[in-house]
């Protein structure tokens, strides 16, 4: 039997400090914290959110950036990727007087952030941290981008028959996350893991070990500055060029690091440019920088329309907006988004896509959509 190689993304939140930004109106402004990676290894996912947000928010707001006569002030904090700093600074701003939350790229950030949420009777829209933990963690906390088992799911239409399964990931909220949800996607296989240190750099002895638990399918979930190692690890030791291939799409500077390989490979995708063609699309491509969106623009468009549409239901009223949101669809840039109202996940389109290689070139198609990734219901926690 062919053994398959999957890769999904990571994703989780960094947050960055940077100074607030008052705006006129005092008291009157509607103020909003976005606790995000501005630095850190998972920047690059931090800056396309931020892009995002401040696209979507000019768009749902018909480029007013208010509701009524009342400006929507967004003060812009960075954690880094550490989950102190991210819930200290949600503490300062909840202290300010903040009353919603936005952010998380990475899932031990959006994991230490949404008890606050909770505890403070705030709104909390976590960002593109995926783990599967923020859906129904509480009744406060909401997300704008996808979860890991929308991946799996996503995944599954490739992942064959195998009955003995690797979840090759890193030993982080995220990985456990991949795991957790490989084992209650496929309940028909035996499901192991290697889980990887996240400070890992040497990724030979781990491709070997792979290789030598000859499984029928390897799924990897990985993302950050150490991707290409790791890829390069696997081809080198043969795993790419003696199994089909499934692997999630990251962000585009990443795709050259595949190589010629890339255009072998048959992709999942949260999202790449082009993947969708609607109003919401179209706008967000006019406000990026260079024109060309990327993996987690989405997400930071989703949680600006989210939050104004809270802010419209009711300016002051948290638990009012709560309510608004619950079971909330609305038209974004992936597609039509659904608030599912017993656990707040994030129902979404998932995209199958090939890369093509030209020289050094390379391309995303879309080669099919998932529209249903829906994750099973979560019991609401608090």
């Amino acid at each position: 039997m062919r053994r398959t190689v999957i890769s999904l993304l990571a994703v989780g939140a960094l947050a960055a400090c940077g100074s607030p930004q008052q705006a006129a109106g005092g008291g009157q402004d509607l103020n909003v914290g976005i606790v995000y990676s501005q630095s850190g290894p998972l920047a690059s996912y931090g800056r396309q959110y931020a892009d995002g947000f401040k696209a979507g928010l000019s768009y749902a707001t018909k480029g007013t950036g208010k509701i009524g006569d009342r400006k929507i002030n967004v003060t812009w904090a960075d954690d880094a990727g550490d989950p102190g700093k991210a819930v200290s600074a949600a503490k300062d701003l909840i202290g300010k007087g903040t009353k919603i939350l936005a952010g998380s790229t990475a899932s031990g950030v959006a994991l230490q952030v949404a008890p606050l949420a909770a505890q403070n009777k705030v709104l909390f829209i976590s960002g593109p941290a995926a783990t599967d933990g923020i859906t129904g963690v509480n009744r406060y906390t909401f997300r704008s981008g996808r979860q890991s088992y929308q991946d799996v799911l996503t995944a599954k239409a490739y992942l064959g028959s195998g009955k003995k399964v690797l979840v090759f990931a890193p030993d982080s909220a995220f990985g456990a996350s991949n795991v957790a949800a490989v084992k209650a996607v496929m309940t028909d296989a035996t499901v192991t893991d290697i889980a990887v240190p996240a400070s890992a750099t040497d990724f030979t002895p781990f491709a070997s070990q792979i290789k030598a638990a000859r499984p029928d399918l390897v799924f990897v979930a990985w993302a950050g500055t150490t991707a290409s190692a790791m890829w390069q690890a696997l081809d080198q030791q043969g795993v790419l060029s003696t199994t089909k291939v499934v692997t999630g799409l990251d962000i585009r500077s990443t795709w050259p690091t595949f190589g010629q390989a890339g255009g072998k490979l048959q992709l999942i995708a949260h999202y790449f440019d082009g993947a969708a063609d609607n109003d919401a699309y179209r706008a967000l491509k006019a406000a990026v920088p260079g024109g060309v969106t990327d993996l987690f623009d989405p997400d930071g468009f989703a949680a600006a329309q989210m939050i104004v549409h809270a802010l419209r239901t009711s300016p002051d009223d948290v638990d009012k907006m709560v309510g608004s949101l619950e079971g909330y669809t609305f038209d974004s840039v992936k597609g039509s988004l659904t608030v599912r109202s017993e656990d707040h996940a994030l129902l979404q389109p998932m995209f199958q896509a090939t890369l093509t290689v030209d020289g050094g070139t390379v391309t995303a198609r879309r080669t099919g959509e998932v529209t249903d990734a829906a994750p099973p219901a979560a019991a609401m926690k608090g």
